[in-house]
């Protein structure tokens, strides 16, 4: 499993991530911005908040007020297809 090792928030809406398998690589996020909880990041040094919780999450807030899912942002770096990240996950969705 690819985790999260490192976070920095960059430019406006943008993140620069590190995983565990070495990839790294910046993440545009503008098109959540403005929209239900990511309003809060138009408040002045929000999204610099963000960090990597201790379960692996991406977080922003003193209370991960946002979370987002790192196999997203993982998928949006890489380009790699949810079922290569996931093998199997189709299948066992068809069984249960």
């Amino acid at each position: 499993m690819v985790e999260p090792i490192e976070i920095q928030a960059t430019e406006k809406y943008r993140v620069w991530l590190r995983y565990s398998d070495g990839t790294s690589g910046e993440v545009d996020l503008s098109h959540w911005a403005g929209q239900g909880v990511f309003q809060a990041w138009e408040e002045p040094g929000f999204f610099q908040t963000a960090r990597i919780t201790d379960y692996g999450s991406v977080a922003w807030g003193e209370d991960d007020a946002i979370e987002v899912c790192p196999d997203d942002l993982y998928i949006k770096l890489t380009g790699v297809p949810l079922e290569e990240l996931w093998p199997g996950l189709t299948e066992a969705a068809v069984i249960a």
